[in-house]
């Protein structure tokens, strides 16, 4: 009687995860078709779209051009104001894909860097113990050809062991 019961349930579960591949399946192509209707409208609109980020770039570039000329001012004094001072201004469109960076920092980089200075890094944990245990197993070695004494031995294994 438990046997039957194991597989049912064995069946249950197939046929449920051969319904959830299913619906996978339905989900891919309901996502396929969406791509290819956004991209669809997106290519028939390119010629907008394109217009509409220049008269964007135009309508900002006016703007800057028209307070330039109430302030009296040029382009070079209007980046050397007080709040661009010692900074750089970068634009950055399309996730980096697009840059303009106006300026140099004057100050330093938060974290120098010293070819120089050796820093220390991590070492892998069972290297070190195999080395361990190769030094340990030569010090062995070495006491049992009585090229060492015990005091020596235990002397040189406390401080393996200890670091």
């Amino acid at each position: 009687m438990f046997g039957k019961k194991k597989e049912d349930d064995g069946l249950v579960k197939s046929v449920l995860l051969a319904y959830f591949i299913l619906a996978l399946h339905v989900l891919l192509i309901a996502g396929v078709a969406i791509l290819v209707l956004f991209f669809r409208g997106v290519v028939s609109y390119m010629l907008w779209i394109f217009l509409g980020g220049i008269a964007l770039i135009g309508l900002s570039a006016f703007y800057f051009i028209r307070r330039m000329r109430a302030e009296g001012r040029s382009l070079g004094e209007m980046l050397r104001n007080p709040m661009f001072n010692g900074r750089s201004v970068e634009v950055s469109l399309l996730g980096g894909m697009a840059t303009v960076k106006l300026g140099q920092s004057s100050r330093p980089p938060a974290i120098e860097h010293d070819a120089a200075v050796d820093i220390p890094r991590l070492e892998d944990p069972e290297a070190s113990r195999s080395r361990d245990v190769s030094e340990l197993a030569e010090l062995a070695r070495l006491l049992e050809k009585d090229l060492i004494t015990v005091e020596e031995f235990n002397k040189a294994k406390k401080q393996l062991l200890n670091g």
